[in-house]
C-alpha cells in the first residue's frame, strides 16, 4: 500500500476513545500514528495496519 506521511487512514475498528481516523506520523517498517480523536501517538507494525485500513484519504500538498 501506498501510504505517506500525513494520510488520514480510516480503521475497520475504532480506537478506544471511538475515533476510526488515524493521522500517519512516521512511516517505514512500523507506522507511528496519532488518534483524529483523543490525540494518543503510538507505533505498529505495519503489516497489523495495512489489514485494518478501510480508506486513506490524502491531504493537499500546498
Amino acid at each position: 500500500m501506498d501510504v505517506k506521511v500525513n494520510d488520514i487512514l480510516t480503521m475497520k475498528k475504532p480506537h478506544p476513545c471511538g475515533a476510526k481516523e488515524m493521522l500517519v506520523l512516521r512511516t517505514g517498517m512500523d507506522f507511528r500514528l496519532r488518534c483524529t480523536g483523543c490525540g494518543h501517538e503510538f507505533m505498529t507494525p505495519r503489516l497489523k495496519i495495512e489489514k485494518n485500513i478501510k480508506k486513506i484519504t490524502r491531504k493537499d500538498a500546498t
